[in-house]
């Protein structure tokens, strides 16, 4: 008789197969979703559900999807598939950013290798172009990735009509008195020749020229240093390409400053930083002379060190005890606090520097030299004219383009702000950070900083590529057209003809027939030139998308329930949507904030293509398995920087292998299992369904706080432990040994559905591919994404806690263990190496040996896998000894009641199965 032919082994066709092939898997699989439109039958199942909004953060359409990029759409995929498991109605509109300079750079760099100089149109013309290439490449990516989305009709900022309603947005904000045009010093990119916004800036390690420079008294109007001769001040700069700019030195009034005498000459510096300047400057012999306040040196005038013209002393507040002199070099064109002092003091804002970074005209012998170049020409020039006290090299934190990771400066240019202060503007936003809850919590410092220190938003840059800014202007007065008739019109221009038509069209074939200018009364009209900052479309996103205005299908409760980015997010897109959505509608326009971190190597390194750690997310998943990409992502502390490799995502692999294995071994054994087959359940089964339904809570909470690495390292820790270690392991002998249609066997069928069902349900948002795939076999003809997690009652699972069962499994799992390791130690005697040739005596008291000797003993020999078990009461202890009964030759056990039958070894339960 073939005995193995008698066995209930599980049947390899009716359950997944042990190799995933997961490459060749999840497009078929994807194929079928595209085919029966997964995403709108999700929809339509939830259709008259509560709704859950997740607002995308548009990613740029300048290149295919990196590996940071899938990071942040598969965290929210995960968001939008558990919160539609959890019964939420969840859309997901996915976006694409098309405008700005890293879509400008990509096709300038076309037209360069090319040779051919572009117009603004024709540069705009090829900006759109890219984008739109982009936004098919990426909607593939994401796609192979598993994510779901109304993929055919997606937002795109250079959608015409999302454009328009960017241009209505703006409107919006001029009506509330937002939006002004300025004089203001900005941070100004050379490289890129346009303004920039605090949020487009980073901060890294720089090295500058710092200079001691000495001006000379030039006019004493209350005499205070007649009795002086050769008496100068003395500034400390790092920019030297400033000093052409030099129209003032700021002193703090409430400070003491020192007349400081050095051999013949003397120095008027801050006298708590005497010592200190005196050791920079090798002052060996020196003497404080007199002492006065800040207050008495207002409108002293000192001598510009290269020029013949004033530099007057002026009080700011600013002024430090920590650094450089306590006199501080001040040139209004070039930075901030300079700028409004010398507002303060009536002093002009000449032009040094143009938009490449050149001194002009203005800067007089320095014309035509580059700002970078003066380290050199300016400090040789006041060298020369005996003003130049030391120079040496500085390093320090200095601000570069985000874009191009290139030095900035800032420059005195005319721009187009947004107050951050009108209408109590920056308050209110400070009100209302608080209301939302930021994951992890830290994330409200970090907005709470960027709001509170902001200046006035930037919002025109000079660049070719974006929504130009709606405005005219009067062709004589060159006073701008603040008037909602006249923004309206671009706005009906841009959504028949898109935001190129601006640059295209005449004002008179823009504006209504005899449109005359509100204030100035002119008929004759020029348009601006510059384009909104990229950061102004993406704040817009949560009204041009939610509104429903753009497209109707889109249509969603404002605000959003959550935003979910990178961390550098909150100077960016957190910051942007919260100004314009609390100036036009009074209210943050998310209630819950997620942020991720930086993806880098397995050493911590950032990734590169020239260093070739890079890691392809579409490559890798056509190696590994999407859902191997998608585990990965479930498994790092996204809140941190995280870390990815060909040798971690092989460690994801084995893990993902544990997990698929169980689905297996859990599916396999429902073979021959009817729907309406039901049994009392045996005390185990009971148990692994009880420790399902804790997972089940664990796993939906965690969810909903979107702990994703609790999730995936709670069910693989559950499949490796609780299913494959202890309960899969126990159950083998009578799920494969006894009668078919048994009632022991039965019960295990039953519990293994029901704890596939939930498990495959629980990892789903996670593995897309997989727990199709598994639920598909189970028999179900939907798709397993438009079901329900199982719901655990607040009763259920204060009942499960601590109970009885628990408590008695807790104990024996953690005897089995001991058994186990002791086994381990003993093995090898007597030739002995499998466990069912042994009988084991264990010794134990009090709490334990009472559990102990709840079960049964053939229960105990199936759990503890031996021959046989005795219980002793004693002191504690572990004793083996070889079993002298006869080992049954279908089952693989020895037992009391092993016989045999012919010449072969049965026991009782096995003679039956087999009818003898």
């Amino acid at each position: 008789m073939d005995l193995r032919t008698t066995l209930n082994l599980p049947d390899p066709d009716f359950t997944i197969p042990m190799k995933a092939d997961l490459p060749k898997l999840e497009p078929m699989i994807q194929a079928k979703w595209d085919e029966e439109q997964i995403y709108h039958a999700i929809q339509k199942a939830r259709e008259g559900g509560p709704d859950f909004v997740l607002l995308d953060g548009p990613p740029y359409t300048n290149s295919p999807v990196h590996i940071g990029t899938a990071l942040n759409k598969v965290l929210k995929d995960f968001v939008v598939k558990s919160r539609t498991m959890m019964g939420f109605r969840a859309p997901y509109v996915p976006g694409f950013d098309n405008h700005g300079l890293p879509i400008e750079q990509a096709v300038m760099k076309k037209f360069s290798e090319k040779k051919i100089s572009p117009s603004v149109v024709e540069v705009r013309k090829a900006c759109r172009e890219h984008a739109g290439v982009y936004i098919s490449v990426q909607t593939e990516q994401f796609k192979r990735l598993g994510v779901f989305g109304l993929w055919e009709k997606p937002y795109a900022t250079m959608n015409f009509k999302f454009e328009a309603e960017i241009v209505r947005i703006f409107n919006r904000m001029v009506i509330g008195g937002y939006v002004y045009k300025g004089l203001r010093p900005t941070l100004w990119s050379p490289t890129q020749r346009t303004a920039l916004a605090d949020t487009e800036i980073i901060y890294k390690d720089h090295v500058s020229k710092a200079i001691y420079v000495r001006f000379p008294l030039l006019e004493d109007p209350n005499k205070l240093f007649d009795k002086f001769a050769n008496f100068y001040t003395i500034i400390w700069t790092t920019t030297p390409w400033t000093i052409p700019s030099n129209l003032a030195v700021a002193f703090h009034p409430q400070l003491e400053y020192a007349v400081v005498r050095v051999a013949h000459d003397c120095y008027l510096v801050l006298d708590a930083l005497v010592p200190k300047i005196a050791e920079a400057l090798g002052w060996e012999k020196y003497e404080v002379v007199e002492r006065l306040d800040g207050i008495n040196l207002e409108h002293v005038k000192f001598k510009h060190p290269i020029f013949d013209r004033p530099s007057i002393a002026v009080m700011a507040e600013y002024v430090t005890t920590e650094d450089g002199t306590g006199v501080v070099h001040t040139a209004p064109s070039h930075g901030r606090d300079d700028f409004y002092t010398g507002q303060k003091y009536g002093l002009p804002v000449p032009n040094t520097v143009d938009e490449r970074g050149i001194l002009t005209a203005e800067a007089g012998e320095f014309e035509g030299v580059s700002y970078k170049d003066c380290d050199t020409v300016v400090v040789n020039r006041l060298q020369e004219v005996g003003a130049l006290l030391k120079v040496s090299d500085y390093e320090h934190s200095y601000p570069y383009s985000e874009r191009d990771e290139r030095p900035v400066i800032f420059r005195a240019t005319e721009q187009w702000f947004v107050s951050i202060d009108h209408n109590d503007l920056r308050n209110r936003m400070m009100d209302a950070i608080p209301y939302v809850t930021w994951y992890p919590p830290q994330g409200q410092n970090r907005i709470e900083a960027m709001v509170s220190g902001r200046p006035d938003w930037c919002i025109s840059r000079q660049r070719p590529w974006g929504v130009g800014i709606p405005i005219f202007y009067g062709a004589k007065t060159r006073t701008p057209v603040m008037d909602s008739i006249a923004i309206e019109a671009v706005a009906k221009l841009v959504e028949q003809e898109g935001s190129d038509a601006w640059f295209e069209r005449d004002p008179v074939d823009i504006l209504p027939p005899g449109y005359i200018h509100p204030e100035t009364g002119e008929t004759e009209f020029t348009k601006e030139t510059d384009v909104l900052d990229v950061w102004f479309d993406s704040g817009c996103v949560s009204l041009c998308v939610l509104e429903g205005n753009v497209e109707p299908q889109w249509k969603e409760h404002w605000p959003a329930d959550v935003f979910f980015e990178g961390s550098d997010q909150h100077r960016g897109w957190f910051n942007s949507s919260l100004v314009i959505a609390m100036a036009t509608m009074g209210q943050a326009p998310y209630k819950e904030v997620a942020t991720h971190g930086w993806v880098l190597d397995e050493h911590g390194i950032k990734l590169s293509k020239r260093l070739g750690n890079s890691v392809d997310p579409i490559e890798a998943s056509d190696k590994y398995g999407a859902d191997v990409i998608r585990m990965w992502v479930a498994s790092v502390d996204y809140a941190n920087d995280v870390r990815i490799s060909d040798n971690l995502l092989k460690q994801i692999g084995d893990n993902y292998r544990t997990i698929r294995n169980t689905l297996r071994f859990l599916l396999g054994n429902l073979s021959g299992l009817q729907p309406g087959d039901d049994v009392p359940l045996q005390h185990l089964d009971q148990w692994i369904l009880e420790q399902v339904d804790l997972l089940t809570e664990t796993c939906t909470e965690a969810y909903r706080r979107y702990d994703f690495g609790e999730v995936i390292n709670s069910i693989h820790n559950f499949c490796a432990k609780e299913l494959s270690k202890q309960y899969l392991d126990s159950i083998k002998d009578r799920m494969y040994c006894e009668l078919a249609d048994s009632s022991l066997r039965k019960s295990g069928q039953i519990a293994c559905k029901i704890a596939l069902t939930r498990i495959v349900k629980l990892v789903a948002p996670i593995l897309v591919h997989t727990a199709e795939e598994t639920w598909t076999k189970m028999g179900n003809q939907s798709t397993i994404h438009a079901e329900f997690f199982d719901t655990v009652s607040p009763e259920r699972f204060e009942s499960i806690e601590g109970s009885d069962l628990q408590n008695r499994y807790a104990a024996i799992w953690t005897v089995r263990e001991d058994v186990f390791a002791a086994f381990e130690r003993w093995k090898g005697t007597d030739g002995i190496k499998d466990s069912q040739d042994v009988i084991v005596t264990i010794v134990e008291s009090g709490v334990t040996l009472r559990v102990l000797q709840t079960f049964g003993t053939e229960e105990l020999a199936i759990l503890f896998k031996m021959s046989w078990v005795e219980l002793k009461e004693g002191e504690q202890a572990v004793v083996f000894r070889k079993s002298p009964f006869l080992k049954c030759e279908r089952s693989r056990i020895r037992r009391p009641d092993v016989e045999m039958v012919g010449d072969i070894p049965l026991t009782k339960r096995d003679r039956v199965a087999v009818g003898l």
